[in-house]
């Protein structure tokens, strides 16, 4: 007994130490805390969401979550066949294009009106705080740090693993500009070594001109952070990206509520959303979008165009890993916003879109 009980304190031991590592970034303190508690988003110790969001719908426990996602067999749940690309050379694009670069999951590089993007990458080949676990689909993962020229503004959605991954943006320090993310975010980024003139954080509503003709507002989204014990100590946002020539909407991972329709008439229309497609589950439908609210959501938005993403890299659920977008195209009815659905790191003309196809069939 004795045995048993110092073999588990070294465990526990052990797994303190290990989320106390610097991949885990840090809690708020300080003026940075203070300024989070003054959120009027931060209430009870944690930031909540505009509408009561459990984890789990009432139908679900964690126990049965988890004995479904160990023990039942999924079909298809990574590509047999590597994912075809084409890989664009970014520091090769011409300074008067206007263009998104998907690079897989939620991690998307964007030109436009002569500002360079990136959107939460995730370059490591794995979505974990361990690397040989939530490893990347074959072909999905083409790019590096060293593809990737100086960039303006790295937007971060939230602190999750497969958004925020330490070491691409340890790798990133150098060629940032500004991150602009969340209340609370900065927090790990400061930990990781980026300047206090680097990190910009926001509450929801907050808006901020980024440089002549740039200017981004952070809004809400319906989700939640964390990326040790502790949940809910940094902001989950989403984006409205107002340029000389067009408005974007960067939408992170959500789940379905009214804040759509909000965005949309506030803030829209946009001429491209850019919104999360899979990883969902019934089980946590408040907190992730199903298939079927994709382009309700797109049209709440006033999209004029919209990419889906947060698929096609990870399997971080139990549905087949082209399962989202071919539910979400049946979907899809006449004067729907333009679903644009490029391979991974195939050039996308933000203005004139064209050459993009249901490339996924063809590994079916």
């Amino acid at each position: 007994m004795i045995l048993i009980l110092a073999i588990f304190l070294l465990f526990v031991l052990a797994v303190y130490t290990f989320v106390h590592t610097e991949p885990f970034g840090s809690l708020s303190s300080g003026a940075r805390k203070e300024r989070i508690e003054q959120s009027p988003q931060y209430r009870e110790g944690r930031f909540q969401n505009l509408h009561y969001t459990p984890d789990l719908a009432e139908d679900a426990s964690y126990y049965s979550v988890l004995k479904e996602f160990f023990f039942r067999r999924k079909e298809r749940p990574r590509p047999l066949f590597p994912l075809p690309s084409v890989k664009t050379v970014l520091k090769e694009i011409g300074p008067e294009e206007n263009v998104l670069i998907w690079m897989g999951h939620s991690s998307y590089f964007i030109q436009a009106d002569g500002k360079r993007i990136l959107v939460d990458p995730v370059l490591s080949g794995a979505a974990s705080p361990l690397s040989f676990t939530t490893k990347a689909f074959t072909g999905s993962d083409i790019y590096t740090i060293a593809d990737l020229p100086d960039i303006d503004y790295l937007f971060i959605s939230h602190d999750h693993w497969d958004h925020l991954d330490y070491k691409t943006v340890i790798e990133l320090k150098n060629k940032v500009s500004s991150v602009i993310t969340g209340l609370g975010t900065g927090a790990h980024f400061e930990r990781w070594g980026y300047s206090v003139e680097q990190i910009l954080e926001f509450d929801w509503y907050e808006k901020a001109v980024l440089s002549e003709g740039v200017e981004v507002t952070v809004l809400p989204a319906r989700h939640f952070s964390g990326r040790g014990f502790k949940r809910n100590q940094s902001l989950w946002v989403s984006f409205a990206l107002q340029l000389p020539s067009m408005k974007l909407y960067l939408g992170g991972d959500s789940g379905y509520d009214d804040h759509f329709t909000q965005i949309g008439a506030e803030y829209g229309p946009f001429d491209l959303a850019v919104l999360e497609c899979g990883q969902y589950d019934n089980n946590w439908r408040y907190i992730h979008m199903l298939p079927n609210q994709i382009m309700p959501a797109a049209r709440a938005l006033r999209a004029e165009k919209m990419v889906p993403v947060h698929w096609s890299k990870f399997m971080l659920a139990n549905h087949a890993w082209d399962e989202p977008v071919i539910k979400l195209m049946k979907t899809v009815k006449e004067n729907d916003p333009l679903v644009l659905t490029p391979m991974i790191g195939q050039k996308l003309d933000l203005k004139n879109p064209s050459g993009t196809s249901r490339w996924w069939e063809q590994l079916s």
